[in-house]
């Protein structure tokens, strides 16, 4: 039987660790305690140190500081960009640069370091106002306003270093789009790319969109008020342009392309990219491919996604349950109610999984709380009602002091 590492030791590992299984043998490095209680052989040892016939990399931080290609010098087969091309999601700056060479449809932007050069081009631009740190903030590094002295103010705390200490010390501020927002998650081989099922998240805390940006707080898939014109459109004027400029610079793209899109009356235009698995857009898309994923992400890893099909099954819901005081305070150590001792639902509801974000397990086998986010529960089914009203049974069988939970991940979605 093949054999699996996935790098990293969240919730989206967690749900790639689950789907693999179904073909491979999985080991997890290093993991969490939730993934080994579901079954997951779970290591500290580096990845450069292990065995296997594909190596996953989960989180973007390894990825920008070049595991993959660690990885690729020892002959390792590996899923995931090197170094160079991570930094589309390294840096803000560099992607929307890049963007701009590609021809791609994007935001007007300008990058800064200096403030007063920051200041003056904010006071130039018309709300909804878009700051956003150049380097890795875990997803909360960037603030819409359509207050100009909160803008203002984010530009500055940014840049002295106090937000995210160099990662925010170069700011870009691009103009805010009006539309709908779409994940759409690409897999590159180098040359041939495919699309998964489009998928929504919810980056706001709070319900209706209010509240403090997070890394999300829950999302579907398919979403299908995405149709598969989009799809296409932007795959030939958004993927394959993105594609092309790899190509031309060098670079050989293995992994996922990630696009955060905007769907508006002037068509797609790329908000973001990733390199590297959504989360929690994962524990819905995970679910929707199954056995197929491991076939997928080894021939990606190959070089020859070309001819390959990627055919979703059914639909998923995935909320996020949180820490109290997430995202700016999470408190740890809440003693979680409602898990089992493999670390699923106590009282099992059918097409319903949990995946571990952020947990501990005390010498008596009782679950806390250990990170930000710290469960995604994942409802599936036939359609997305059914996987909606699954995922928020499940949801309510678990609890924990001060537990953060949006009500209206997929409300209306169908």
């Amino acid at each position: 039987m093949s054999r699996c590492v996935v790098v990293g030791s969240g919730a989206r590992e967690h749900a790639l660790a689950w789907a693999l299984a179904k073909s491979c043998e999985v080991v997890v490095s290093p993991g969490n305690a939730g993934m080994a209680a579901h079954g997951f052989t779970c290591v500290d040892t580096p990845a450069t140190e292990l065995d296997a016939d594909l190596f996953v990399i989960g989180p973007e931080q390894p990825l920008v500081e070049g595991l993959a290609d660690a990885l690729r010098a020892q002959g390792k087969r590996v899923f995931g960009p090197g170094r160079d091309a991570s930094q589309l999601e390294g840096s803000k700056a560099f992607m929307k640069d890049f963007l701009a060479s590609a021809g791609v449809p994007t935001a007007r932007y300008a990058t800064f370091s200096d403030p007063d050069s920051a200041l003056s081009f904010l006071d130039s631009m018309s709300a909804p106002y878009v700051v956003k740190t150049d380097g890795l903030a875990s997803g909360k590094g960037v603030l819409v306003t359509h207050d100009l002295a909160q803008a203002r103010d984010d530009v500055l705390e940014k840049l002295s270093g106090r937000a995210f200490g160099g990662a925010g010390t170069t700011v870009v501020i691009e103009e805010g789009l009006a539309g709908h927002e779409c994940s759409l998650i690409v897999l590159c081989d180098g040359t041939d790319v495919v699309a998964l099922a489009p998928a929504q998240d919810f980056k706001r805390v709070g319900d209706a969109d209010q509240g403090a940006n997070t890394g999300g707080m829950g999302a579907y898939a398919p979403m299908t008020s995405m149709t598969p014109d989009q799809v296409d459109n932007v795959m030939r004027e958004i993927v394959l342009p993105t594609v092309a400029e790899l190509r031309r610079r060098g670079i050989d793209f293995r992994g996922v392309l990630y696009a955060g899109l905007m769907l508006g009356p002037y068509g797609a235009k790329l908000l973001e990219y990733n390199v590297r698995f959504g989360d929690p857009e994962t524990q819905v898309l995970a679910p929707l491919y199954g056995d197929a994923l491991f076939d997928l992400l080894k021939r990606t890893s190959d070089g020859r996604l070309g001819g390959s099909l990627a055919v979703p099954s059914g639909a998923a819901v995935t909320v996020v349950l949180a820490a109290s005081g997430y995202p700016r305070r999470p408190r740890v150590g809440d003693v979680i109610s409602g898990l089992g001792d493999d670390g699923q639902l106590a009282e099992e509801i059918e097409g319903v999984i949990v995946f571990h974000a952020g947990t501990q397990r005390s010498a008596g086998g009782v679950f806390t709380t250990f990170g930000g986010r710290v469960l995604a529960v994942t409802g599936t089914g036939a359609s997305l009602e059914e996987a909606r009203r699954r995922a928020y049974q499940g949801a309510a069988l678990v609890t924990f002091d001060g537990m953060v939970m949006r009500t209206d991940i997929a409300l209306g979605a169908h």
